[in-house]
């Protein structure tokens, strides 16, 4: 069970830190109407628009915020400016405590760290319970620089978000200036609150669930349909293998009868092949058993008859020899044998009957 919800508080993690990005990421890209509200007397804004159709609906127009409301019924037209707007309060200056920092040039890269380190000693609240912003670093000379930070209980600003937040506003921004500043001073932010953010999330989460959902949904049903085709095609298969051997049985079954053309044409093939003489052994044969100076000038075979015409210094010898072998019987001279000056020996004609015997030994 503490597998199970640790998987599932990191789940939960896992896609608050995803919702999160993405709200930051649709925040970058889309950039809300900012309205302007600067506190005249306590609690008493006066409003203004960098939009200039929001700016002319909201001339002429007071708010009154007391414990964390609205007091009074705006018109339709401010109503609709502080829907999914910015709203920036600059709020006075009595509502906060200001101590001035000196510090290290050095120092100016981490100056959020290095005053929220130091805010308890700077004014009565923690940094836990405080809201703090800091000015401009302004240098000092001498590698020093100085801010002015203003602190107040976050508890006194929650009031102005909650009011805020109850008009449709996408986020509150809390600013101040030191007493001493002119009003063209660039204020210092002391709170920011995205009010967007909650509904934000929420909403953000709500699709990454329905997206996984859907995306689990459709790998289920693809992993699904896969086996079911898988199993499919290793059906077709296993019936192919099954045809293309029954027809290779068969095939060969058929070669097998008497009347295939193919079996009638290779046993056809064999028949004449033992019952062919080989010329080769023929002539092998003979250059074993006819002596050395007998010389083979034409050797034919016809059918199952050869017929040799050669040299030789004992003609008649040479029947005896071809009788004794087993490749040929009936050894003849079919013409005279004769002797020339010019031949240095007996010139014979020899014709026999060739068996068709495949070894080469006498």
């Amino acid at each position: 069970m503490k597998s199970i919800e640790a998987v599932v508080n990191a789940f939960r993690r896992w896609l608050d830190s995803v919702a999160e990005a993405v709200v930051a990421l649709i925040a970058r890209f889309i950039t809300p109407r900012t309205v302007n509200l600067i506190e005249r007397e306590s609690g008493r804004f006066e409003i203004f628009s960098t939009d200039e159709k929001a700016e002319a609906a909201l001339r002429g127009i007071e708010l009154r915020v007391e414990d964390g409301a609205v007091v009074g019924q705006l018109p339709p037209e401010a109503e609709a400016v502080l829907r999914r707007s910015r709203v920036e309060l600059t709020l006075q200056s009595s509502r906060f405590v200001f101590k001035p920092l000196e510090l290290p040039a050095r120092a100016a890269e981490f100056l959020d760290g290095i005053v929220r380190a130091q805010i308890d000693r700077l004014t009565p609240w923690s940094a836990e319970l405080a809201a703090f912003g800091f000015s401009a670093p302004v240098d000092a000379g001498g590698g020093r620089l100085f801010v002015t930070v203003a602190a107040t209980a976050k508890s006194m600003l929650v009031p102005f978000t909650r009011a805020f937040s109850a008009k449709g506003a996408q986020a509150v921004t809390l600013l101040t200036r030191p007493p001493e500043a002119a009003a063209t001073a660039p204020p210092i932010a002391v709170m920011e609150e995205n009010l967007s953010r909650t509904f934000g999330m929420l909403a953000v989460r709500r699709i990454l669930i329905v997206v996984l959902a859907s995306c689990g949904f459709v790998a289920a049903t693809a992993a699904i349909a896969a086996t079911v085709i898988n199993g499919d095609l290793d059906t077709r298969q296993d019936e192919l293998a099954r045809r293309i051997s029954r027809q290779r049985v068969a095939a060969l079954a058929a070669r097998d009868t008497l009347g295939d053309p193919l079996a009638v044409a290779e046993r056809a093939l064999a028949k004449r092949k033992n019952e062919t003489p080989s010329a080769v052994i023929a002539l092998e044969v003979l250059s074993r058993i006819f002596p050395d100076r007998t010389y083979v000038s034409e050797m034919r075979i016809e059918g199952g008859t050869l017929r040799l015409t050669g040299i030789t210094d004992d003609a008649p010898s040479l029947i005896r020899l071809m009788e004794r072998t087993p490749q040929f019987t009936q050894a003849i001279f079919s013409a005279p044998i004769t002797r020339s000056p010019s031949d240095g020996g007996d010139r014979f004609n020899i014709e026999a009957r060739i068996e068709p015997v495949f070894s080469p030994i006498p």
